[in-house]
């Protein structure tokens, strides 16, 4: 579910890989947001706009073949219409949001994210005591702390679980911890193009299958304690 925690862990699946795609070399800071607290064991998890997609996906599996109500919005550069239901679609420079108000089970949210995996999931529902909310519009760089060193405001993606696995998850430096504050600087130092991709001149694909290799920067403060560490990582 944690892009950061398999990019660190050298676990890279597709999603991870597409999470990173859209970064050219240099530093990108304030990535990668994350704002928790633990009360007795019941979590809140807020996140910046990348774990929104790992969000939906792990709570819709904890949902399975239940069924909840749905809102919110996918966000896609490509026609879904006749591909899925939406109530209503708004469009703005190329980008298109299919706005959500439906009943649906796990397994079609499931099935949705398999066949869309490069469309953003804004999407809002419970399975139990898990409650997702994910505003339902693009995703944007967070805005900057009123200082250099405030993090900025962390609010996209909101969760309340009681699952201890996911909070471990997003702050695995202490699972009992009582509040966390985690922000990531990536460093793309290289770009890795598959050797049969060489001398080729479809770009779309060199793009797509390229990896990116670098350093990420994770700079924490838990529980009051402040670090910073760094980790290798090729996605």
């Amino acid at each position: 579910m944690n892009f950061i925690k398999k990019a660190i862990d050298g676990k890279i699946d597709a999603e991870t890989h597409i999470l990173f795609q859209k970064f050219s070399r240099g530093e990108f800071r304030n990535r990668a947001l994350i704002r928790a607290k633990n009360m007795s064991n019941k979590y809140s998890i807020n996140t910046s706009a990348e774990f929104a997609n790992g969000l939906v996906r792990a709570i819709a599996e904890k949902l399975g073949e239940g069924r909840t109500m749905v809102s919110g919005a996918i966000i896609s550069t490509t026609d879904l219409r006749g591909k899925i239901e939406f109530k209503e679609i708004k469009q703005f420079q190329g980008v298109k949001k299919y706005l959500i108000e439906k009943e649906m089970s796990g397994k079609e949210i499931l099935s949705l994210l398999d066949e869309f995996p490069k469309n953003f999931f804004a999407l809002t529902f419970d399975a139990g005591e898990n409650k997702l909310k994910i505003k339902a519009k693009a995703p944007k760089s967070a805005k900057p702390g009123k200082s250099e060193n405030e993090m900025p405001k962390v609010d996209f993606c909101s969760l309340k679980t009681n699952d201890r696995k996911i909070a471990e998850s997003f702050i695995f430096e202490k699972p009992d911890f009582k509040e966390a504050e985690i922000s990531h600087t990536l460093l793309i130092e290289q770009i890795v193009i598959p050797s049969e991709l060489k001398n080729s001149q479809d770009f779309a694909k060199i793009r797509e299958e390229s990896k990116r290799k670098g350093k990420i920067l994770r700079k924490s403060k838990i529980d009051g304690k402040e670090s910073v560490k760094e980790y290798n990582f090729e996605a």
